[in-house]
């Protein structure tokens, strides 16, 4: 008789199971946001996780998976120790967005519509478009192809109504000398005349006390600390700005990395959200 095996070999749901309870353990996530995450049905996932269970999951459910967190459909399977995904995958990790230097940028807005629901963080050049006023926003991209003032304005006030929505949550990490150098008028913001200056400030006060807590605003100090720009759209993906264009990474692994170096400055923030209307008040009673 040929000898027979005693190891039971896993079946293909069992392999499968296996492997995406450690891609769901890899993103830090609850099973509920994952398959927001991954644009699977909520109890899909559920009895794709069961124990005992024999389903494998569609197609289209596979792939979803695949892509979201960057692994092959065949390891996912378990029909190969080969974790690397294919070469068209691997270009939608890294990508490179052009950036038109100027308030109307819809792709930075829908990359925050993709991200709804989920918490933004972002490390702005100076401070969020969105939270200018006209004048500012004029003064600041004088010499770019600034567009239309209704189109401007349009643009801004699209993102600000998704802020407004229940369950936008933004925090921002800013140097607080990007508010010390507009309040005075200094580096990028010499010749901005001093009415402008103040309606700015009154502006960012009003709309933070608005929006807090769903909007929360953490000044970290250019002595302690610097950081390139850069956003973080949920679990979605970072953009980082590099001035002419965007480089955006979609990898799970990148997402986490750019949410630990948020986490770090808002530990060394020497402003603390609940402080920042204070701070603006400030900033009006030096320059008035």
């Amino acid at each position: 008789m040929p000898h027979q095996q005693t190891g039971k070999r896993p079946t293909a749901a069992e392999s499968f199971r296996t492997r995406l309870g450690l891609v769901i353990e890899r993103t830090g996530m609850r099973p509920a946001a994952f398959s927001r995450f991954a644009q699977v049905d909520r109890s899909t996932l559920s009895q794709l996780l069961a124990a005992d269970s024999p389903r494998l999951p569609r197609a289209d459910t596979l792939i979803a998976i695949a892509t979201a967190c960057h692994v092959s459909v065949d390891w996912l399977l378990g029909l190969s120790q080969r974790e690397e995904v294919g070469a068209e995958i691997i270009e939608a990790m890294l990508q490179i967005e052009p950036h038109e230097r100027s308030p109307i940028d819809e792709r930075f807005v829908a990359w925050l519509r993709e991200a709804e629901g989920y918490r933004i963080r972002t490390v702005p050049e100076n401070l969020p478009d969105f939270l200018k006023t006209e004048d500012v926003l004029r003064f600041e991209y004088r010499s770019a192809a600034f567009g239309s003032p209704d189109s401007a304005v349009g643009a801004v006030g699209a993102r600000l109504d998704l802020m407004r929505r229940p369950d936008s949550e933004l925090e921002i990490a800013a140097a607080v000398q990007s508010f010390i150098t507009l309040a005075h008028g200094s580096g990028k913001w010499e010749g901005l005349p001093l009415a402008m200056r103040i309606e700015q400030i009154e502006h960012l006060k009003h709309l933070y006390s608005e929006l807090y807590p769903s909007l929360r605003i953490y000044g970290y100090t250019l002595s302690e600390v610097y950081s390139s720009p850069f956003t973080v759209f949920g679990p979605k993906r970072v953009a980082l700005f590099l001035g002419t264009s965007y480089l955006v990474l979609n990898a799970v692994e990148h997402v986490r990395l750019f949410g630990r170096r948020f986490d770090e400055l808002i530990r060394l923030a020497v402003i603390q959200p609940h402080q920042i209307e204070g701070f603006l008040d400030d900033l009006l009673t030096e320059i008035r």
